[in-house]
């Protein structure tokens, strides 16, 4: 671990595609910051998704990494949204240690005709409907999973209430996705998809310091109302939203440099990072194990001239099999 009063230029910096874990002592904040781009270059590009929905998903997919790196077991956590807006499926998979994937699922349509009228925005994109974190630790184990209404709020603030409401943790997201244009060697206009996340949650050693007032609708304890935020909570999560996408994004401002602006004066400490990598978890065995529970009827109507295709909505992977592969010996 490197402490932010050591020279950044002495640290060496994490780079692209690495979760960051840091700790603010002075504020009992603890957290994880990462910078995405080959990895989101590569998600992205393989689906070449119109650039409201592209953006939509890299918020999506920076939000899993930051959340998913914390898993202190091997599983799965996902960030998956549902709503009736023109993108209706949004969704990010982590399989830890390292392991990311994405998709999104919208109406073209009524994509065009939200572009034309300027309704671009996550929540106009989303419309109303819900989003679900899911951990499941497998072996037999019961996923957990976590639903909070999309109701016309960022991906960030939702984050945070769905925080609050599982965990009971005052916690603070800022995400950010942009489009790099540059040049290669040989001079040639070049386009990159970068993205930026930090998460900082308040975890003081007296619990009842992260009481915080009621959601609405909530069980009505006038007392949380009375307490208000504390001093070095509502410290912490005004520094955090003061961070802009330019700097979540910039590849010369990295993680590093950006917690130290953050935080500096209190003392940020910074721990190992945790690289992560475009890896879908897609197999011809496991594509050909769910055709095998097929009806002679469904195989049927899923051939195509003696042959069945699937592609992998995740990696676009295609993989091709023989009728005969599934007919009885």
């Amino acid at each position: 671990m490197a402490e932010a009063t050591v020279e950044l230029s002495s640290l060496t910096l994490a780079g692209d595609d690495h979760v960051v874990p840091f700790q603010v002592e002075g504020l009992d904040v603890r957290g994880r910051a990462v910078q995405l781009g080959p990895l989101l270059n590569a998600i992205l590009g393989r689906h070449d998704y119109p650039t409201p929905v592209a953006r939509l998903l890299g918020e999506a997919i920076v939000l899993t990494a930051l959340i998913g790196t914390s898993l202190k077991f091997e599983g799965r956590f996902t960030v998956q949204t549902k709503g009736d807006g023109p993108v209706d499926l949004l969704v990010a998979d982590f399989s830890s240690p390292e392991s990311m994937r994405a998709y999104a699922r919208f109406d073209e349509d009524a994509l065009k005709s939200a572009m034309a009228e300027g309704r671009t925005s996550p929540p106009e994109l989303l419309g109303k409907g819900i989003l679900a974190f899911t951990i499941d630790q497998g072996h037999g184990m019961q996923p957990y999973q976590g639903i909070v209404p999309l109701d016309g709020s960022s991906l960030e603030d939702i984050a945070g209430v769905y925080f609050r409401q599982s965990e009971q943790i005052p916690t603070k997201v800022r995400l950010g996705v942009a489009e790099l244009y540059d040049r290669d060697a040989d001079g040639k206009p070049r386009h990159n998809w970068r993205a930026g996340g930090v998460l900082a949650q308040f975890l003081p050693q007296a619990p009842e310091r992260m009481r915080q007032p009621d959601l609405h609708g909530g069980d009505g304890d006038e007392r949380a109302h009375d307490q208000g935020e504390d001093d070095a909570w509502s410290e912490a999560r005004v520094l955090v939203e003061t961070v802009d996408t330019d700097e979540l994004t910039d590849p010369q401002v990295g993680t590093e440099r950006l917690l130290y602006r953050l935080f500096h004066e209190r003392g940020v400490r910074i721990y190992e990072p945790q690289a992560v990598f475009d890896r879908c978890s897609c197999s011809r065995d496991k594509i050909k194990g769910v055709l095998e529970g097929f009806t002679a009827e469904e195989i049927e109507a899923s051939q195509e001239d003696g042959h069945i295709a699937v592609t992998c909505e995740f990696c676009s992977t295609t993989y091709r099999y023989e009728v005969s592969e599934f007919e009885p010996a």
